[in-house]
């Protein structure tokens, strides 16, 4: 079967391919009023007045891509079709070029603005209306989805696209490797190497230092109880000197608590 373009109805290349991205069986066509206000269209303005309500038809969203010359690229255009429901003869067509070709109603989400245009290339803006509140919702979407296709996008979007493939390209540029001659240093700051190891968890340096060094001088204690009573360690002899060393010895050990009048002397 011969694939014809919809909006000339001049028959395409055999390896086109159409997508239907979205079909409302009935949709409402009317005349509208030249536009008032720069705001946008009001669908009151057309839907009060039952003579400015054209036909009933049906509406298709479709897709065409043409591969190109050298079969590397694709041509894809997308079109709104209204067309008889029954014999599916051609109403009007509105190739989608830009997004302003569909303007939403300013008083209803389910009116349209359609700017349709002949194979001659004469245009006209009709009024078009849902009669289901989520046929106008997934009309949207369509359109939506025809715009990534045909990379159409806002200008807020594209410009922050190319901020961000510029920044890319300006961090592959650059050159992180080292160049003849050049070094790395690395500082191993608060470590801890070199330093006195400290004696208990959260104490001063200054106090372990000071308290090292009084400890290093301390007396050793006296002699307990038990050492008195005989119990303990008797201490190393006294050597003896001459003349007399003898009563100095037991004089000594008298003085440490030792008692030899019942056990006998101590040689």
């Amino acid at each position: 079967m011969e694939t014809l373009d919809p909006a000339t109805g001049l028959p395409l290349p055999p390896n086109a391919i159409q997508r239907v991205l979205f079909v409302a069986p009935k949709v409402h066509i009317y005349n509208i009023p030249p536009l008032a206000s720069t705001r946008g269209y009001v669908a009151a303005s057309w839907t009060d007045d039952p003579k400015r309500h054209i036909f009933t038809c049906r509406m298709r969203l479709l897709e065409t891509a043409t591969p190109g010359r050298d079969d590397s690229e694709e041509n894809i255009k997308a079109d709104i079709i209204l067309e008889d429901p029954a014999s599916g003869t051609l109403f009007a067509a509105a190739p989608y070029t830009t997004p302003a070709i569909v303007e939403s109603a300013l008083d209803s989400s389910r009116f349209f603005a359609l700017r349709v245009q002949d194979p001659s290339g004469r245009k006209a803006t009709l009024g078009m209306g849902f009669e289901d509140r989520s046929d106008a919702f997934d009309f949207s979407v369509a359109l939506q989805e025809a715009r990534k296709s045909l990379g159409m996008e806002p200008e807020e979007n594209r410009r922050e696209k190319e901020k961000s493939k510029k920044k890319e390209e300006e961090e592959v540029k650059r050159d992180y490797s080292l160049k003849e001659g050049e070094t790395i240093t690395v500082s191993f700051g608060g470590s801890g190497f070199g330093r006195r190891n400290k004696g208990r968890a959260g104490a001063p340096a200054e106090e372990e230092e000071v308290t090292g060094s009084l400890n290093s001088f301390a007396l050793p204690p006296p002699p307990g109880a038990a050492a008195a009573k005989g119990g303990g360690i008797a201490p190393p002899p006294l050597p003896a000197a001459a003349g007399g060393g003898g009563s100095r010895q037991k004089a000594a050990l008298q003085d440490f608590g030792f008692d030899d009048g019942q056990f006998g002397e101590f040689a």
